[in-house]
């Protein structure tokens, strides 16, 4: 698929880099529009006069040509699925790269006592692994990036968003990771 993935924000690079090192690293480049701040973001409509930018996706075609663009709400994931269907409509050989990509697991929910929902880069989701580590509790994790249909249950159970770390614990469902929680659910608070 020819394809480019970059990130943009209207923060300094070392603000970026601190950014990114803190989700365990990132798998494309960021650009800082910092100065002058935030010059491609108001060229593309999203630089707020607070002086922050929205967070927004735009697709641009072979030529440079904007075809799609959508606005999220600061707290929305976007959906991977609606990007990879856009991508599919202004490169067909997306979709077909997007067809031959296996983006479900093993389709059904899994049968585990306590199951972790989350992404790689999540902070949430490190504090979790650590949190069980440390009390010894067995889980399975999904990475909702990798199943699509785990990202769906996720949507159902956190409002329509793909919130990590997302826990299903003995039919218990958390969203976010708050430790008191986890120790109520997992019986460790009596």
């Amino acid at each position: 698929m020819q394809t480019h993935v970059l990130g943009l924000s209207v923060d300094s690079v070392p603000s970026l880099k601190a950014w990114a090192e803190s989700l365990g690293g990132i798998t494309y480049p960021l650009l800082s529009d910092f100065y002058p701040h935030g010059a491609v973001a108001k060229k593309y409509g999203v630089l707020r006069r607070e002086g922050y930018a929205e967070r927004a996706i735009f697709v641009l075609d072979k030529g440079g040509i904007l075809r799609w663009a959508k606005i999220y709400d600061i707290d929305t994931q976007p959906d991977n699925d609606e990007l990879l269907r856009v991508l599919g409509e202004v490169d067909p050989a997306a979709a077909a790269w997007a067809a031959a990509r296996p983006l479900t697991g093993a389709g059904s929910a899994p049968e585990a006592e306590v199951v972790m929902y989350c992404t790689s880069w999540c902070p949430g989701c490190r504090r979790a692994r650590v949190y069980f580590e440390s009390r010894g509790v067995e889980y399975v994790e999904i990475d909702i990036t990798r199943d699509r249909e785990a990202a769906a249950r996720v949507r159902a159970w956190a409002g329509g968003n793909e919130t990590t770390p997302t826990f299903n614990i003995r039919g218990k469902i958390l969203v976010g990771f708050d430790e008191r929680q986890l120790d109520e659910a997992l019986g460790f608070l009596r």
